[in-house]
């Protein structure tokens, strides 16, 4: 399995790297007036732009984590409650005594 491993990361990081030394062109980014950056290659901005959505995506899922386990939360908080309540309306069981023969 470390093996498999191993194999993908290096493809991965070949297929970044050619993938740098094909995209070299500059990019000038323009907002309007407010924004102006210096041109920048293009695969620079990819990465950028992926690592960025890779963040909002980790914190959004952080966010639904929390929100799932909240749930959970209430969720056994009722199951505990009913389950209490079922057990208080339970008649105790009627146990008969063995007759002992005298």
């Amino acid at each position: 399995m470390r093996i498999i491993y191993l194999i993908l990361v290096i493809v991965f990081a070949l297929f970044i790297v050619t993938f740098s030394q094909q995209n070299l062109t500059p990019v000038h980014l323009q907002y309007y007036k407010y924004l102006d950056i210096p041109p920048v290659p293009a695969y620079l901005l990819i990465f950028i732009s992926l690592l960025f959505g890779i963040i909002i995506t980790g914190f959004w899922g952080i966010v639904e984590r929390f929100r799932l386990n909240r749930t959970i939360r209430r969720l056994n908080k009722i199951v505990r409650d009913l389950r209490k309540e079922l057990n208080a309306n339970d008649t105790p069981p009627i146990i008969n005594e063995p007759k002992i023969p005298k």
